[in-house]
């Protein structure tokens, strides 16, 4: 289970889907919007379960799934 949220609101320290694996977030850098572009996020992530560096790079205002993890 999982749901949409925006590259925006993510921040270190959650998780988050990358190629359909659940992810920790360990770094996120942001560009300013340009003359011709939006701004861009750009996250870097450890797999949960194989512990792999994922990364990508979205517009900010791009959706993403987050994963719903029940404590």
């Amino acid at each position: 289970m999982s749901k949409p949220v925006d590259v925006g609101d993510l921040k270190e320290g959650q998780y988050v889907i990358i190629d359909n694996e659940p992810c920790h977030i360990v770094e996120i850098t942001k560009s300013k919007p340009g003359k011709h572009g939006s701004a861009k996020a750009r996250v870097v992530a450890m797999g949960v379960f194989d512990g792999v560096k994922r990364s990508f790079v979205k517009p900010v205002d791009a959706k993403v799934d987050v994963p719903i993890i029940e404590k």
